[in-house]
């Protein structure tokens, strides 16, 4: 079942996306070649914790940091380290989630650090707009699968591939509800979408193949080929007039 949200439920989810857009940027500030993945989770946990809410990753399912950053092959999941620098040309995708009054917000960017190689520079975009083109779809009426079309769709034309074995997901009490959302479909297909629903949409692209595996700390997941991979995620809210993108500083619900 697809639990919809109240207003003043998405309002508290709208709170705990803004800590973590707030994180978010920060981390983007102080993403230089140099400061260590470590670094990045102690400067994005204090910044969680500032707002009197709690890192949602930290200890979830056993992981050992507040934030996931994944660097150039690496799709997901990657754990921070204080051993590991960030280096002028990486791509950096950080995935961060908080709990606020007992709801969660979840959203993930990447990031070019320094002078990239133009292929990585598409790759940003094509992932972030695939995720806007995802958005777009976030209506009532239209089915899951036509936010999982759009965003295959997009990525496969620009001669990038869609990660199938991960998805996005829905969210609220608890960082995985119901349902399931992968990043490729057809339209048409899956449940029909009603105001109150939040969905965390999130692609996650590959310059090469699809295919991916987990490293032997069973939780860095990269790509199979060793080619690059971007990860662009918000969790979204159905509104009545338009998607309200429940992780970003500002912005209003449409929600009646």
């Amino acid at each position: 079942m697809i639990a919809r949200r109240s207003r003043k439920e998405l309002e508290r989810m709208a709170a705990a996306g803004g800590i973590v857009a707030e994180t978010l940027d920060l981390i983007e500030k102080n993403l230089t070649p140099g400061i260590t993945t470590g670094e990045l989770d102690r400067i994005a946990e204090r910044q969680i914790r500032k707002h009197e809410a709690t890192p949602a990753f930290l200890g979830y399912r056993g992981f050992p940091a507040s934030i996931c950053v994944s660097l150039n092959n690496e799709v997901v999941h990657g754990i921070p380290s204080s051993e590991r620098e960030v280096k002028d040309g990486d791509i950096v995708s950080v995935d961060i989630g908080a709990v606020y009054r007992g709801f969660y917000g979840d959203a993930a960017r990447t990031f070019a650090v320094g002078r990239v190689k133009p292929e990585a520079a598409k790759l940003l975009e094509v992932t972030k707009k695939a995720l806007m083109k995802g958005i777009e779809k976030c209506r009532p009426g239209n089915n899951l699968g036509d936010i999982s079309a759009a965003i295959q769709r997009h990525v496969e034309s620009n001669g990038f591939s869609v990660v199938r074995k991960y998805v996005g997901h829905g969210i609220g009490r608890r960082m995985h509800e119901d349902p399931p959302l992968p990043n490729f479909g057809k339209p048409g297909e899956g449940p029909v979408l009603k105001t109150g629903m939040v969905l965390a949409i999130e692609p996650m692209v590959n310059i090469g193949g699809y295919e991916v595996k987990t490293l032997d700390d069973q939780w860095t997941v990269v790509t199979e080929d060793g080619s690059l991979s971007a990860h662009f995620e918000h969790s979204v809210a159905v509104g009545a007039e338009e998607p309200d993108i429940l992780t970003e500083i500002e912005g209003g619900l449409s929600l009646v």
